[in-house]
């Protein structure tokens, strides 16, 4: 069941959200097209974090996504991408419109059943599906101490991909791939980043504070990150890769 309130937390957020949150490594791109398309479609496409990375890749590319202030930083930084405001649930394209759909970072929140449902519609014959997360680093403590500050009610080990299951309705398995790389990040900007977090803006006022304040003291206290202006941040992005079937 998805917590349609933790979803909608994006509704009120672009700007900060592109500048916090972390972009995503070209081999994940590869991997889900490893040959150029025609038309591929980034579907909740947010600010564009993943999108950018298709122009070049497809003759055209499209996006999708229901936040409109996300929308307006996408369409400012993408001006040739087509950005349409819809969900996953009810995609404004026409039938077997795309060679491929993407979704990063965004599956979790999707209907499961009603949105495999539409991009199966939405793709030709044997088009491509690819999902991505970005995840923290298992061997990361510090990351993973402030994962479990944030997100108290998932957990510490919590990978976000129970939806990505290799059994989706409409779709054959082809891969899965995870890539590891590291991001340099100012401890202000990581801070900020928890920010944008669905469970932080949510929160109320004294809930948020007292949870940044949390992930400033394990800041402190690491060996990793105390006394350091300057983050090293590993990350994992998971990669999965399906084609519609006939």
């Amino acid at each position: 069941m998805i917590d349609r309130v933790l979803a909608d937390s994006f509704q009120t957020i672009g700007a900060d959200y592109d500048r916090y949150r972390p972009g995503f490594p070209d081999a994940a791109a590869d991997l889900i097209l490893p040959e150029r398309v025609g038309a591929v479609l980034d579907l909740g496409a947010g600010t564009g974090k993943f999108t950018e990375l298709l122009v070049g890749r497809a003759t055209s590319v499209q996006a999708v996504e229901p936040s409109e202030p996300m929308l307006d930083v996408l369409r400012a930084k993408l001006v040739d991408v087509a950005a349409h405001l819809g969900t996953a649930e009810s995609i404004p394209l026409s039938d077997a419109s795309v060679d491929a759909v993407t979704v990063a970072q965004a599956f979790h929140w999707f209907e499961r059943e009603a949105a495999c449902a539409e991009i199966a519609r939405i793709l030709t014959p044997g088009g491509v599906l690819g999902l991505v997360w970005n995840h923290s680093d298992p061997a990361c403590t510090w990351d993973r101490a402030a994962h479990r500050i944030a997100h108290p009610a998932v957990g510490a080990d919590d990978q976000t991909t129970g939806s990505a299951v290799e059994d989706l309705p409409g779709f054959e398995f082809d891969s899965r791939a995870v890539i590891a790389w590291s991001e340099n990040i100012s401890r202000d900007d990581y801070l900020r980043r928890w920010g944008t977090i669905s469970s932080v803006l949510v929160a109320d006022r004294r809930s948020k504070t007292e949870m940044l304040a949390a992930i400033e003291t394990v800041l402190d206290d690491a060996p990793e990150t105390s006394g350091r202006a300057e983050l090293v941040l590993p990350q994992l992005t998971e990669v999965y890769r399906y084609r519609r079937t006939a």
